[in-house]
């Protein structure tokens, strides 16, 4: 295998062979080299780390059965992970005559990808052309048959299992991307009639959100501890808050730990380049590391630094509160802010759950209390979310302000920048914590932005809260600086 040249940067190793964690397994027989041999016989060698991951994956019982019956692979993006895939449903088909194999990815696009590269190889060789039998195309599906009767079939995730029974082999791809149990329990679960079925499951890092693929690294990581659990985990990633450069310079042992490719087909030169990029994506795309939201509104080093466990509200300083429901009115949260010389502390009073509807009078209530508790001046909230509870609270005497459009854009601006200048300390409370972290940016046509409700997968009341908390102790109380004669 030759690797490519590595330019200026002379100190760039190679990728890690091995992943960072991986399942053990007996030593067993491994179908792992015939596959190897095969792809070099149709002339796709594979690089050493795709070599070594067949050995491991492609181990059997004695009875000849697949030693792991699930296997997930989670490893940076352009190191090979599809055409790793590619090759092995091919191999499947052409090698081991499996009758069905079934491939599913979060958007059709990303698996027909794989399914055009793989018709594109078989019209391309005469050998296995003279086994294709027919391809067929409709709305959200794909298949390849070859006269033996195997079968490739590529399904949209919302119809993955429909009409599937006992398949050979599933490949889910970017399962990061589920976050629920509809596809992967009725597609997993399609296999429980055959005889030596195996579940394929790759993607690149997750985060809070990706539910089966953190269920399944837990497994993965318990079973790499020892645990007794016969599933295959191998995953290429940095260790968890590695520095990102070291003296200016890409940290180069991270990216190769989760870069097995770098030195082979990925440039050294082009880490270099990418290294301006936001923090959260560096990190999930090219070191594979769980980060709590991707692309999100606040840094988690920035928020982690802010933190102060032992912060509380003074019962005499001048107090903001806001409220914000999520859109589906089944989550609420009250923030409180005050200022104390040029710091904002903020903290999280009370949240309210309901599954199916939030009741604005019992929040008005509670609400009620908690401003009475201190001096505040005003309780923030958004027309769209919280307009029914501020029409409570209003005949009470209770002061309410309408923080929404561009006013809403401004106070996430000032929000942000009192974060990252230091001024705003937050409590350190687990579930405000949560919220803030999952919050995504989403722009304003004029170059502005805010905090994305929807977009964000999660509920971040408290961080639209502390948003509109904040606009009201940036603004301070009214000051009269200019005097009439």
């Amino acid at each position: 295998m030759t690797s490519i040249g590595l330019n200026s940067l002379e100190s760039a190793p190679q990728g890690v062979l091995e992943p960072r964690i991986w399942t053990p397994s007996p030593d067993l027989p491994t179908l792992g080299d015939d596959f190897a041999a095969w792809c070099e016989e149709i002339g796709f060698p594979l690089l050493p780390w795709q070599v070594w991951l067949a050995q491991q994956i492609c181990k059997t019982n004695p009875d000849g059965t697949w030693y792991f019956k699930e296997v997930g692979v989670i490893i940076s993006r352009q190191n090979g992970k599809s055409t790793f895939m590619q090759l092995m449903i091919m191999w499947r088909m052409f090698a081991l005559n499996q009758k069905l194999q079934v491939h599913t990815a979060h958007k059709l696009t990303t698996s027909s990808e794989i399914f055009w590269k793989i018709d594109d190889i078989i019209q391309g060789r005469l050998d296995l052309i003279e086994r294709f039998l027919k391809k067929y195309e409709t709305k959200g599906s794909q298949e390849i048959k070859l006269k033996g009767g195997e079968r490739y079939l590529v399904r949209a995730n919302n119809s993955a299992a429909r009409g599937i029974a006992a398949p050979d082999t599933i490949y889910m791809d970017e399962v990061r991307e589920y976050h629920d149990d509809e596809v992967w329990a009725s597609l997993r679960f399609t296999q429980m009639s055959n005889p030596n079925p195996q579940a394929l499951i790759f993607s690149n890092a997750g985060d809070q959100h990706s539910i089966i693929l953190n269920r399944l690294r837990d497994r993965g990581i318990a079973a790499s501890a020892g645990a007794d659990d016969r599933i295959g985990w191998f995953e290429w990633s940095a260790e968890p808050g590695c520095e990102i450069k070291i003296d200016g310079k890409p940290n180069w042992e991270a990216f190769a730990q989760a870069n097995p490719s770098l030195g082979y087909t990925m440039n050294p030169d082009n880490f270099a380049a990418s290294l301006s990029d936001d923090e959260s994506i560096i990190r999930t795309e090219l070191l594979c590391q769980w980060v709590s939201v991707v692309n999100p509104a606040i840094r988690e080093s920035s928020w982690k630094a802010a933190a102060d466990k032992g912060l509380k509200l003074k019962p005499d300083l001048t107090t903001w509160m806001a409220i914000d429901l999520s859109p589906d009115r089944r989550e609420g949260a009250l923030i409180a802010g005050q200022t104390d010389g040029d710091q904002i502390n903020v903290v999280l009073l009370q949240t309210w759950t309901d599954p199916e509807n939030l009741d604005a009078k019992n929040i008005a209530n509670d609400l009620a209390g908690w401003f009475r508790k201190y001096p505040t001046q005003t309780v923030g909230y958004s027309r769209q979310t919280s307009a029914a509870i501020a029409a409570l609270l209003s005949p009470a005497g209770i002061s309410c302000t309408p923080i929404d459009g561009p006013t809403y854009g401004q106070a996430c601006d000032e929000m942000l920048s009192a974060i990252t200048s230091g001024r705003l300390h937050h409590a350190d409370q687990a579930e405000m914590n949560r919220q803030v972290l999952s919050a995504v940016k989403l722009p304003f046509k004029d170059g502005g932005w805010y905090l994305g409700r929807k977009v964000s997968n999660a509920t971040i009341c408290a961080a639209v809260g502390m948003a509109m908390v904040c606009h009201f102790a940036t603004r301070g109380e009214p000051e009269i600086d200019i005097y009439a004669g």
